[in-house]
C-alpha cells in the first residue's frame, strides 16, 4: 500500500505579513493512521524539502495525541524535512494521494499544474484522492476526462465559510473553499463549525476541518481494503 501525501510549500498569509503553511494535525493524524496500517508513505511538496508549518497549528490549544506523537518521532520529522519535489512523482507509483490542509494550499497547490495533473491521473487510474479542510481547494482547476470540473455533481465538503470567518481570514484567502466547491457544481455539505465531517463519493474523499483528517484517513484505508 503506497500512499502519497502532498503538502504545501507556501508560507505567506496573503499580505498580512503573517506566516501560514500546512496544519500540523491534518498531517500528523493521517500520517500515523497510514503508518500504523503498514502503508509505505512518500511525502511531496512543490518545492521539496521542509514544508512550512502554520504556526497556529503548533499552538498549545491545537495539540492532539497525533501531534504530540509527531514531536517525539525523529523519523517522522526527518521524513517531513525531506519531502520530494512534486514534479518528480508519478501517479502510477501510488495507490492513493492524501492532501492535508492549512491555508497554504489555497495559494500554491490549488494553482499548481503538476498537482492538478496528478489528481487527474489518479482519478483516471481509479485511485482515491483525499483532501481535508482547506485542501479541497486543490480541486479548483481539476477536470474529468470530458473536461468538466471534477467536483461537479459529486458530494463534497471542505472548510466552511463560517469557519473561515471565525479564523478572521475571509478577506485574506484567495478564495473560500465552500464557495468554490459550490460554484464548480459540487453537492456541498457541512456540519457545525469544527465538527468532524467526512464525505466519500466514489474515489473522492473530502473532510471539513482538522477534526476530519483522521476519519478521512480511515475512510481511505477502507477504500484500499
Amino acid at each position: 500500500m503506497n500512499i502519497l501525501m502532498v503538502l504545501t510549500s507556501h508560507d505567506k498569509l496573503g499580505d498580512t505579513g503573517k506566516k501560514t503553511g500546512f496544519w500540523l494535525e491534518e498531517f500528523a493524524a493521517p500520517y500515523y493512521v497510514f503508518k500504523d496500517a503498514g502503508a509505505t508513505l512518500t511525502l511531496a511538496s512543490p518545492l521539496g524539502g521542509q514544508p512550512p508549518l502554520d504556526p497556529k497549528s503548533d499552538a498549545e490549544d491545537a495539540q492532539t495525541a497525533a501531534t504530540e506523537r509527531f514531536k517525539e518521532d525523529a523519523e517522522a520529522q526527518a521524513a517531513l524535512a525531506t519531502t520530494v519535489k512534486l514534479n518528480t512523482v508519478a501517479a502510477s507509483d501510488f495507490d492513493a494521494v492524501f492532501y492535508p490542509g492549512g491555508h497554504g494550499p489555497l495559494w500554491d497547490l490549488a494553482e499548481d499544474a503538476t498537482s492538478i495533473a496528478l489528481i487527474e491521473a489518479m482519478i483516471a487510474a481509479r485511485k482515491p484522492v483525499v483532501a481535508v479542510c482547506h485542501a479541497p481547494g486543490v480541486l479548483r482547476h481539476v477536470k474529468t476526462a470530458d473536461g468538466k470540473p471534477l467536483v461537479q455533481g459529486r458530494d463534497v465538503t471542505g472548510f466552511t465559510n463560517t469557519e473561515e470567518a471565525a479564523a478572521g481570514l475571509t478577506d485574506v484567502v484567495p478564495f473560500l473553499v465552500e464557495d468554490m466547491l459550490k460554484q464548480h457544481g459540487g453537492n456541498y455539505s457541512k456540519l457545525g463549525d469544527w465538527q468532524a465531517h467526512v464525505i466519500v463519493d466514489g474515489l473522492l474523499i473530502t473532510g471539513q476541518n482538522p477534526a476530519s483528517s483522521e476519519p478521512a484517513a480511515r475512510e481511505l484505508l477502507k477504500k484500499l481494503g
